[in-house]
């Protein structure tokens, strides 16, 4: 029997949380993930209103892992000719949720996100089901039209490849964000010396302006060349008065930094392990940041402080 209206919305209630979880996962922005579980629905609606759906969830899951394996098809060649670093637009809240599992939360970094760049959308689509959220491969299979034995194949090279350059985070929630305060206040004060004993040697600062915002258009490399670009960018944001608040960014330490008047400016995520920053990647993109709120613009607010 055909699915009646209020049955439909109570699905799409509870399952819409999960939609975007994969669908972000898979894409990395969160319009387009929100693009894809709204269409998911649409196509669901008009399969349930004709005929009975004896699977609901296996169906929506089939639907959006489909659409999102379709939009990253077609966004390869955005993908290619981005400027600078690419960073997924972050999910920022004021409290980290301490009640997700730690992978289920590892596969929310930027840092793991990034790593899925380098997968083709099918192996994207069938490591995320399979090691994030624990499908079967026969589910799997029927999802992204393949063998369950190919789809094997394609999660052991996949993961292999994951594997080799999958991120490590501090066990510790209490001693990252601990961390992470340090890290934020040594910027702000200046404070190179301090700066530089909280980076690892290898320490990578990345920036995601995408050429719409100032922003370094390669990755800056070494504690010591990343620690003073760092003390560089704390200095133009104390000219313009911006200040920082701590955020959870995907998950892991952060912070989102303000202009005076409160408009948002950028987002800094801190991948910390062993004791030390290992990464730290801000996107600056106005394009990755207007879902979070009123934006500033920091061309305006550079140049409005360099005439004075």
């Amino acid at each position: 029997m055909p699915v009646n209206d209020e049955a439909l919305a109570e699905l799409f209630d509870r399952e819409r949380e999960r939609l975007f979880a994969i669908a972000y996962r898979m894409l990395g922005s969160v319009g387009d993930a929100e693009d894809v579980v709204q269409e998911t629905f649409l196509r669901y609606q008009r399969s349930a209103r004709g005929e009975a759906v004896r699977e609901p969830r296996a169906l929506l899951t089939t639907i959006a892992t489909r659409l999102a394996i379709d939009q990253l098809r077609s966004s390869h060649h955005r993908r290619e000719e981005y400027v600078g670093p690419w960073l997924p637009e972050p999910l920022v809240s004021d409290e980290p949720d301490a009640g997700e599992r730690a992978e289920m939360a590892d596969s929310l970094s930027m840092a793991f996100l990034v790593v899925l760049e380098s997968l083709s959308p099918v192996e994207r689509a069938v490591f995320l089901l399979r090691e994030a959220f624990d499908y079967d491969y026969e589910t799997i299979a029927s999802i992204v039209r393949r063998t369950p034995e190919h789809c094997r194949q394609i999660a052991l090279r996949a993961r292999q490849h994951v594997d080799a350059r999958r991120p490590r985070f501090e066990a510790s929630r209490r001693a990252r964000d601990e961390l992470a305060r340090r890290f934020f206040a040594a910027c702000q004060d200046g404070d190179l010396e301090g700066l530089i004993e909280l980076l690892a040697a290898d320490c990578v600062l990345y920036g995601d302006g995408g050429g719409r915002a100032p922003a370094a258009r390669a990755p800056i490399h070494g504690r010591e060349r990343a620690a003073r670009a760092l003390i560089g960018l704390a200095r133009s944001a104390n000219r313009i008065g911006a200040r920082y608040e701590p955020v959870a960014v995907n998950g892991q330490p952060g912070a989102r930094f303000l202009a005076p008047d409160g408009r948002l400016i950028n987002v800094v995520a801190l991948d910390i392990a062993d004791g030390q920053v290992e990464a730290v990647r801000s996107v600056v993109n106005p394009d990755k940041l207007d879902h979070l709120g009123p934006l500033a613009d920091l061309r305006a607010l550079l140049a409005s402080r360099t005439r004075r």
